[in-house]
């Protein structure tokens, strides 16, 4: 007997960090919403406002996105209010029929705003968080606390690595840490080629016949992508094997923590 066709499903992705603005959260919300129309889905992506870019756009791939007439109150996120965004979301849930909403970032309030609403109306939510966040300053406490309202009532939980897990269980005080998937970000190896080690990399080696390991990260430099992490371990790891180069590309404010440590141990050629 013929296994019956997959249901087709109409998804609605919510977080306040999306195109134009550049960020990790950004690009895997694009490029997961792609992939869901390439398998037979229907998506629709929503966001605040960003400058003039208001109303209904359609990017690449034929997405449509909305970006809601809700400004940005601090660091690319709205003023959390339960009440602005109910009329909007709920409209748009209604129009193009959403089977599941799908909010990013822990951060995100307009994310943790369409999982509460979308569960009012009787729809599947999942949520994927994407960062590592601690537990002690303000903001933290209070988005923790925030994160637990929104994850109670939550069909689904994904993070992106087992570390970020644990973070978000404990966050969260998930009774049953099971009920939380791990899907790592995806990366298309077939984009990357290793570059053959010439005359100039070997001799930057100090021998001919030894072999250039490059580290590449690319990353924003901040405090909870690991930065600091980053530049402890980075001399470390020069002085024991001599072969290693680092090349990390990104901006940010730990920018000036690597460029000291670079400068204090004088690994201007370990590191670029």
């Amino acid at each position: 007997m013929a296994s019956s066709a997959p249901r087709r499903l109409n998804i609605c992705m919510v977080s306040d960090f999306f195109y134009p603005n550049v960020g990790g959260i950004e690009s895997h919300i694009y490029q997961l919403s792609y992939c869901l129309r390439q398998r037979g889905h229907s998506v629709v992506i929503v966001t605040h406002k960003y400058g003039s870019r208001i109303g209904v756009r359609y990017i690449t791939g034929g997405i449509k996105v909305y970006y809601l007439p809700i400004p940005a109150f601090h660091d690319q996120c709205i003023l959390p209010t339960m009440l602005v965004s109910l009329p909007f979301l709920r409209c748009i849930f209604l129009r193009n029929k959403i089977n599941i909403v799908h909010g990013h970032s822990a951060f995100s309030p307009l994310a943790h705003e369409a999982l509460f609403h979308a569960k009012l109306m009787g729809i599947h939510t999942v949520f994927t968080d994407h960062s590592l966040f601690g537990f002690a300053d303000v903001s933290s406490i209070l988005t923790n606390q925030l994160l637990c309202m929104s994850l109670a009532t939550c069909d689904h939980v994904i993070c992106v690595s087992h570390m970020s897990k644990e973070n978000t269980v404990l966050r969260a005080r998930f009774p049953d840490p099971w009920s939380v998937s791990v899907i790592p970000n995806a990366m298309d190896a077939t984009k990357f080629h290793p570059k053959t080690v010439g005359p100039t990399a070997a001799g930057w080696s100090g021998d001919g016949n030894q072999k250039v390991l490059n580290v590449v990260t690319i990353s924003r430099l901040v405090y909870r992508r690991g930065i600091d992490l980053l530049a402890d371990i980075i001399p470390r790891v020069c002085e024991k094997f001599p072969q290693v180069r680092f090349v990390i590309g990104g901006d940010g404010p730990k920018r000036i923590t690597l460029e000291e440590m670079r400068e204090k141990y004088a690994l201007q050629v370990s590191s670029a």
